[in-house]
């Protein structure tokens, strides 16, 4: 694994607008970045990130079956009850889920460690599947990478196939916060990808939802019988229709059962079941005596997003990410693991899967150890050379 110069394409302006990337930068910051690119071998893509994708996968629905009927352990992760029965019902049935990403530490030489999964809402989809692909298309056919460089990246091809096992045929409604210029553009490639699958699709507003005769509808009036949102399931608890009978009648993607695996309580409940595991990191409740054992340690609230209200703590030092008020519900605690440093430079690695299968990576950049929503996004390549 390598850091290295890149050369930018002096045309990628018009690459963006033609290919409709309208977030390459945001509020006059770079977030597209191709001045560099990381370098991995074909070993360290299958070996160690495939691998430890497809186990940990796995091992979260192995923890999903544990929890989704329990009780005690939803109140733990701090999931309220009228979440309960919605999750309790999406898993005996087993609605599909279409992708999660899971952000891993990894350097090249140990193995990858978790250190979050965005199982709910994840974004950086369209970058990772569209964006850096034609990056390494068009890079190797210019000369400025090897004929034989590599992706790992089959991302747009299983979404379009998953598509039509999580649908099977029926018209799927997508919504999100279209102000957010990041997550209009993710749901527009999504929508795309569901209809290259044969679907027939609506994008709306989150705010264009409403409910009649206990079921949602549009503005038209249709019954809103399958949705995609890209909107987190502790928010959609928190609305006021949330806890309407409409939840129960409509199949999600990503399925109510995902909010467990959302919430940073997973990774403590993780530990528990597969202790050592060489993926894992040992992490606690804030609560647990347990947690006073790591000395060095990531305070990570169970809900939050983007590196927000996350500390790092360790031998006198400590620090920490944007304040945006997170962390009412509690606390987990996670051995710490900083992010390699390359150039001064912190990469995330965050490995996608689709449905069940490793799907694809993108790395995200940072002069701190924290990832945010202001970290740059970087292209990579397999060469072994």
């Amino acid at each position: 694994m390598k850091r290295e110069p890149s050369p930018p394409r002096s045309d990628f302006a018009e690459e963006a607008r033609r290919i409709g990337f309208q977030f390459a930068s945001a509020d006059g910051e770079v977030y597209w970045d191709e001045s560099v690119r990381y370098v991995f071998s074909l070993a360290q893509i299958e070996n160690d990130l495939e691998t430890a994708v497809a186990e940990l996968h796995a091992l979260c629905l192995e923890l999903v079956d544990r929890v989704a009927a329990s009780e005690a352990s939803l109140r733990r992760l701090r999931i309220p009850e009228c979440a309960w029965e919605p999750i309790a019902q999406s898993w005996r049935r087993r609605d599909p889920s279409l992708y999660g990403r899971f952000d891993f530490a990894y350097d090249g030489a140990g193995p990858p460690k978790l250190l979050e999964y965005n199982a709910d809402t994840p974004t950086s989809l369209y970058e990772a599947a569209v964006v850096q692909w034609r990056w390494l298309e068009q890079l190797t056919a210019r000369g400025a990478l090897p004929r034989d460089a590599d992706q790992f990246n089959s991302l747009h091809e299983k979404l379009i196939a998953r598509w039509s096992g999580v649908a099977r045929g029926e018209f799927v409604h997508l919504a999100c916060m279209m102000s957010e210029v990041e997550d209009r553009g993710t749901l527009a490639y999504i929508e795309d990808c569901a209809r290259q699958s044969g679907l027939s699709t609506q994008a709306l507003d989150m705010s264009d939802i409403g409910l009649a005769r206990a079921r949602f509808v549009d503005r038209s009036g249709r019954a809103i019988k399958r949705m995609f949102k890209l909107y987190p399931w502790e928010w959609m608890f928190a609305d006021a229709f949330g806890r309407s009978p409409a939840i129960l009648a409509t199949r999600f993607v990503e399925p109510p059962w995902k909010m467990i695996l959302a919430n940073k309580g997973m990774l403590a409940l993780l530990w528990e079941i597969a202790p050592r595991h060489p993926n894992l990191l040992a992490c606690y409740f804030e609560g647990d005596a347990r947690a006073a054992t790591l000395g060095r340690y990531a305070r990570k609230p169970l809900y939050s997003r983007e590196g927000a209200d996350v500390e790092l703590i360790g031998a006198g030092s400590r620090v920490a990410g944007r304040a945006a008020g997170y962390g009412a519900e509690g606390f987990v605690r996670q051995e710490l693991r900083l992010l390699p440093c390359f150039d001064r430079r912190y990469p995330a690695l965050g490995c996608w899967v689709v449905g069940d299968e490793p799907a694809g990576m993108g790395v995200r950049e940072d002069a701190s150890p924290i990832t945010s929503n202001r970290s740059r996004f970087v292209p990579h390549a397999i060469i072994d050379r």
